[in-house]
């Protein structure tokens, strides 16, 4: 058993990353399920700013044209095994701004939905998502972590 499976038994790291959009999703991740209501962290989910130690990367919003490189970038910075959670209508499919997704290479303004550019193991639509949706898509991920097939 790995210092990693170990570690993962006991806390589930959380990196949030927002590429675009109204910011909806993430009030809703930030403030509501770090809140003393939904209080993640007596559960052993704690929100990390460092890929490093991140298990699970959430992706909020569109994915703007000058995010997508910053995107690629920290999803190869998480180690193996990694769940990539595509939280709201926007990152799921586009929503609202599905007009400005272009499809001629460099003149795209948008990349939607967020499976364009990265792997998505779960999408958890809404706009924005409930905090018991967005937990519930987070609890269908972890079985990837903990080396499930």
């Amino acid at each position: 058993m790995t210092l990693k499976s170990t570690s993962r038994k006991n806390a589930i790291h959380v990196m949030l990353f927002y590429s675009g959009g109204c910011n909806g999703c993430d009030i809703e991740v930030v403030n509501a399920l770090l809140s003393p209501r939904y209080d993640l962290e007596q559960y052993g989910i704690l929100l990390t700013w460092n890929p490093r130690e991140a298990d699970v990367l959430i992706v909020s919003g569109v994915v703007t044209w000058q995010m997508v490189e910053p995107l690629k970038k920290i999803y190869s910075l998480i180690p193996e095994p990694k769940a990539v959670l595509a939280v709201g209508a926007c990152a799921v499919n586009g929503n609202v701004y599905k007009n400005l997704v272009g499809d001629i290479g460099e003149n795209k303004e948008i990349w939607a939905p967020v499976e364009t550019v990265i792997p998505v193991d779960v999408k958890v639509p809404g706009c924005a998502p409930r905090p018991e949706d967005i937990i519930a898509g987070a609890v269908k991920g972890l079985p990837k972590l903990m080396g499930a097939p």
